[in-house]
């Protein structure tokens, strides 16, 4: 082997790790997004789950052998096939996954989920029309280009139709029941069945295939098509030897079916649900399980299959170039080294640059919680098996297909649930893929002249615009060490920002009941100086929970609510308008003495009582809409909080009517005291302020109800 060949072959891997580093950034959302999204894992701990399932995926569960020419994008003759058309060919791959790759990180800078598949395929489209032209022959199958094209609209809209059905299931059957806990503890066993019979299908059919195939070769099996669908000239007898659906297959699919809804009905039974664990509990807690179960499902099967796009064409750059006879082959061994190259790659793509797009599936389409999450995971997962299986065998993108799925679920909270300029921008870059990738892959290819030494000076040049993207985000990766060393989560430990929330609506209340004792003093004409100074010191504790929330909600998305981190933190400033008002009521006191007149100072305690019975009732209000987030958004829990809402507007209204029967009082009996007189009015109303500023802050919850 020369030496520039050697030269070569060492930036194709270089390309080729490259490739797979990217695979690993963009599609890692595919699997995880929803899971951070819904709260059911910290950001962290899906890094770690992916990675691990991606590595597994690739390394364990991919192709031993892998065609040459993937996709079915390009039809070569190999029969006629000679050392110089071979050459341009590995050259154009090394240009294609150079192209895609550069895609893909520009892709993931946008967190913009697209496909890599789509993108290789794009790559390769380009090459293949340089190459017809350069051989003057046909080479591009437009068949299969335009089949990719039609899966652009078919997989996200069945993964949108059977997510929106899964969740409008779950919603109907569960969340609103009159005991929705109790109705999940023996219903959600029934829906993991089918869920696991799903994903034991898929994992034979997509996952598996290698590992069949390769068992077949060492005598394990005697007949592979036992396990895994006829590949053409198929028929819907499962007992048939070639069935689409053999009946070995669905017997195995119906028994992890049936062993994870055991499973799951045995926990059930020994964990006590109304728990809070990880910021959830009830029918939520249920279903973060099931989630994450699929989330890890769809991570391996990603890492078996995508593994491929990236080792695929490399495999067949490495037949060709460090062979002699510099031919290229139908099919090409993948070498163990090159499969830990890509598994590598793709695990170490997960870890430093995935949360990119991770946030856009899980935060910027819809709002996600573990029962939504787990039904566009359904969704999405049986797309993918269908779309794959040989009687439509249509190439679909993971991508496009959870994307769609997401979609659905939003949409089953109406249609204002979805961002669909997100959903815009998503879907242009998914028609974007194809044309940029060849363009790109074209450019590179006619610029080398298929020549060595101009190959390598394009390269470099080439991560040179990648380094330049890199740079551009420069000071907000998650690096490979910070995040092993959270594998184990420490945020889902501690106290999630609702939580955060709700403690501060305690504080709140506190600093009032110390602001009405102050009151209730000075009404007798006791020193409140020492209750004015408690109620200062409660107001700045309220404060300090409010500074640990803002700094919680810039790392933590378990908000538990259907609102991004500005909405939330509103919530959190209304509230603690609250204390501020309690505050200056408290520091009203200290002004002057109050008027005296017993019957004045009655009516001023009394207003002080419904005021405190106005923010006990708003605290109840808090609590109950966190259990009503954190336990699926169940219909009685927006009874109950619909009831705390309307219960604090009626606690208000008593305390206005209070407050102009005491403000009459004083205008009426005030003359010979004016000043002390208008001192008292000013108090009254810096008490009003604090009712008003509960109903305003309860008021402020009903859209959360809708969504």
């Amino acid at each position: 082997m020369e030496p520039i060949t050697m030269v070569v072959i060492g930036l194709a891997l270089i390309v080729c790790a490259y490739m797979a580093w990217n695979i690993g950034a963009n599609d890692v959302a595919n699997a995880m997004g929803t899971s951070v999204g819904s709260r059911a894992l910290t950001l962290k701990q899906a890094v770690i789950i992916a990675a691990i399932f991606e590595f597994a995926g690739a390394f364990l569960a991919g192709d031993a052998v892998t065609k040459t020419v993937r996709k079915g994008i390009l039809t070569v003759d190999f029969s006629t096939v000679t050392p110089d058309i071979s050459h341009d060919i590995a050259f154009g791959f090394i240009a294609a996954m150079m192209a895609a790759a550069v895609w893909l990180t520009i892709a993931t800078r946008f967190g913009l989920p697209v496909s890599t598949t789509h993108s290789i395929i794009g790559g390769i489209i380009g090459v293949g029309l340089v190459l017809e032209v350069d051989h003057n022959a046909e080479y591009i199958d437009w068949g299969v280009v335009q089949t990719v094209v039609m899966s652009w609209v078919a997989s996200p809209l069945m993964g949108a139709l059977i997510a929106f059905f899964s969740y409008y299931i779950i919603k109907k059957l569960i969340l609103d029941s009159n005991n929705p806990e109790e109705r999940s503890m023996w219903l959600a066993p029934i829906l993991a069945f089918p869920t696991f019979f799903v994903l034991g299908l898929a994992l034979q059919f997509k996952a598996l295939k290698g590992f069949f195939a390769k068992a077949e070769s060492n005598g394990w099996i005697a007949d592979k098509y036992a396990w895994i669908p006829a590949k053409e000239n198929g028929v819907w007898n499962p007992f048939e030897e070639a069935a689409w659906l053999p009946i070995n297959s669905l017997i195995l699919a119906a028994i992890i079916g049936a062993i994870g809804s055991v499973c799951l009905y045995l926990v059930l039974q020994k964990i006590d649900i109304k728990q809070e664990s990880n910021g959830f509990r009830g029918v939520e807690r249920i279903f973060v399980w099931l989630q994450i179960i699929t989330a890890a499902y769809v991570a391996f099967a990603h890492g078996a299959n995508d593994r491929s796009n990236a080792i695929g064409p490399m495999a067949a750059v490495w037949q060709v170039l460090s062979n002699d006879t510099g031919m290229l082959m139908e099919k090409a061994e993948i070498p163990l080294w090159l499969v830990l190259l890509g598994s590598a790659g793709i695990a170490i793509g997960v870890m430093t640059w995935g949360w990119r797009v991770m946030e856009t599936i899980g935060k910027k389409i819809t709002d996600i919680t573990p029962t939504r999450g787990f039904a566009a995971e359904f969704g999405a997962a049986t797309t993918i098996l269908i779309f794959s299986m040989p009687f439509l065998a249509v190439p679909v993108s993971t991508t496009h297909t959870l994307v769609g799925a997401v979609v659905g679920v939003g949409l089953a909270g109406g249609a204002k649930a979805v961002d669909f300029r997100v959903f815009g921008k998503i879907a242009a870059s998914w028609v974007a893929s194809v044309p940029v990738a060849a363009f790109g892959a074209a450019t590179i290819y006619i610029a080398s002249g298929g020549e060595d030494l101009k190959m390598i000076i394009l390269l470099p040049i080439a991560f040179f615009a990648v380094v330049f993207a890199m740079w551009r985000t420069r000071g907000a990766e998650i690096h490979v060490e910070d995040a092993l060393s959270d594998a184990g989560g420490a945020k889902t430990d501690g106290p999630t920002p609702f939580d955060m929330f709700h403690h501060h609506a305690e504080v709140v209340e506190t600093t009032v009941e110390k602001m009405v004792i102050a009151v209730e003093k000075a009404c007798a004409g006791e020193d409140a100086s020492e209750e004015i100074e408690a109620t200062i010191e409660s107001e700045f504790a309220a404060d300090k929970v409010k500074a640990s929330i803002r700094d919680i909600v810039r790392e933590d998305l378990r908000f538990g609510i259907a609102a991004d981190s500005k909405s939330f933190l509103h919530m959190v400033s209304r509230q603690d308008r609250i204390a501020d008002y309690a505050q200056n009521v408290a520091e009203q006191l200290s002004f002057r003495p109050l008027m005296e007149d017993d019957e004045a100072r009655e009516h001023l305690a009394k207003m002080a009582k419904a005021v405190a019975e106005t923010v006990a009732t708003y605290e109840d209000l808090i609590e109950a809409l966190r259990d009503y987030h954190i336990s699926g958004r169940t219909k009685a829990g927006a009874d109950k909080v619909m009831g705390l809402i309307r219960e604090v507007n009626l606690r208000e209204h008593e305390a206005d009517v209070i407050e102009a029967e005491a403000a009459a009082f004083v205008f009426t009996n005030g003359e010979d005291q004016p000043l002390a007189a208008m001192h008292m009015y000013r108090v009254l109303q810096r008490l009003d302020d604090v009712a008003n500023a509960c109903e305003k802050a309860a008021n402020a919850f009903l859209p959360l109800l809708s969504k």
